[in-house]
């Protein structure tokens, strides 16, 4: 989201259909799932884990601190309503005020105090090449290196997302060497952390560049250890296009997560049912925007009112409360002593697959024939992303397998399901 008071863009939402039937598919990375080394918040077969190898789902909020420093007791009321993570938007100094290495700290000890995971994110990039008050991804690389005794040692519980919707709708195609380019000074300067990349397009990727180009992104990491976050307004009013986006970064083993969406908004009306649906259904995380402080005409995307964790909006309680929200669906991290650290008898993994069976706790690695079934604590578990809700593996070949149209195909001497297709419910 841009700063309170912004105009909103409407571009995207004209734009997507045009653009949707000419994205590209993505291709897995060239050594495989994607995979980082272990340490820490880390990339494993594609998925979010933590150090000690356990699935980790972000079931979170944004917390617009930049522009509410006094508001210091918002990471405990979010906390204290189920979330398992903060977004927390900063400033590098670019456009807002710099927020420095003493309050990074103060934020990351209120995250650990908390025990939710902090996402932190630089907001100054919001829009750039579209908004002349933007800061690219460069500078926001700095300013990440000018707080790095802040971030050192808080592997277990930060994220890095580098810049917000760092690219409007104007020269967009720059964001794939932009990331690229901010990923590898991170790494050359030291930070080992989780990354987290904002889609362009306002965050929205109408123009599928972040879809097109994720694997590569992904395999300029050194560390292997990059998440795609995709904002989900306008863009994103049909269960369909929701579905359709996710499933392409879940089947191709490339770790996503939706970093921002609302239940409304000025360029359309996001589908937050299959936001929040489609999320639980692949284990793939959430994080909502947002708190409060919202303002000049999208005060409907407040949770609360007026910072009251007492005054929930409408908005706020079917995030909180509703199908497939907060409540029903975070759990603390285990570096917390949250989650479950795969030892448990029940083989929970922070959620159960469509079908009924739990997700496997280890992913792929419990699945050693690749059909989407792996075996743990003494019963079938689903590799998350690999299996329809009826139970049936997805098709590799997509539609290719499907002569007849029909949304079944056959692979591997057994039938399988064209993700999107009418089977696919």
């Amino acid at each position: 989201m841009r700063k309170p008071g912004s105009t909103l863009i409407t571009t995207a939402g004209m734009a997507f259909a045009a653009v949707l039937g000419l994205l590209l598919s993505l291709a897995g990375p060239s050594t495989g799932k994607a995979e980082a080394a272990d340490g820490g918040i880390h990339v494993s077969d594609g998925r979010v884990v933590e150090g000690n190898g356990n699935a980790f789902v972000m079931r979170g909020v944004n917390h617009a601190y930049t522009w509410y420093p006094e508001q210091t007791s918002s990471i405990a009321d979010i906390a204290a309503k189920g979330a398992n993570t903060v977004r927390v938007v900063l400033g590098s100094g670019g456009r807002w005020t710099k927020t420095n290495a003493s309050q990074v700290s103060t934020l990351i000890e209120q995250c650990k105090e908390n025990k939710v995971i902090c996402v932190l994110e630089v907001h100054d990039t919001t829009g750039y090449g579209e908004d002349g008050a933007a800061t690219s991804l460069d500078q926001a690389a700095d300013y990440w290196i000018s707080v790095k005794s802040a971030l050192e040692g808080q592997e277990d519980y930060v994220v890095v997302n580098i810049g917000n919707e760092p690219f409007g709708n104007t020269n967009y195609t720059a964001w794939t060497d932009a990331t690229k380019a901010a990923i590898t000074k991170l790494r050359g300067a030291g930070i080992d952390h989780a990354l987290m990349v904002d889609a362009p397009n306002w965050g929205q990727d109408w123009s599928g560049t972040m879809r097109s180009n994720a694997a590569s992104v992904f395999a300029s990491d050194p560390d292997r250890n990059t998440i795609f976050s995709i904002h989900m307004y306008g863009v994103y009013d049909t269960a369909a296009e929701v579905q359709d986006y996710l499933n392409a970064f879940v089947g191709n083993g490339l770790p996503i997560v939706v970093g921002e969406f609302g239940d409304q908004h000025s360029d359309g009306n996001p589908d937050e049912d299959a936001i929040m649906a489609t999320a639980q259904s692949l284990g793939i995380g959430y994080i909502g925007w947002s708190w409060s402080g919202n303002g000049s005409g999208v005060e409907y995307l407040d949770m609360v009112n007026g910072f009251d964790p007492n005054s929930l909006t409408s908005w706020g309680d079917r995030f909180f409360n509703g199908s497939n929200g907060i409540a029903a669906t975070s759990k603390t991290a285990t570096v917390y002593g949250g989650g479950d650290d795969g030892g448990d008898d029940d083989g929970s993994t922070g959620g159960t697959a469509p079908n009924g069976y739990p997700y496997c706790v280890n992913g792929s690695a419990s699945d050693p024939d690749g059909d989407g079934w792996g075996w743990e604590n003494s019963r079938s578990c689903v590799v998350p992303g690999r299996l329809a809700p009826n139970g049936y593996p997805y098709c590799a070949n997509g539609s290719a397998s499907d002569p007849d149209g029909d949304g079944w195909g056959w692979e591997n001497s057994r039938s399988c399901v064209v993700r999107g297709s009418a089977a696919d419910r």
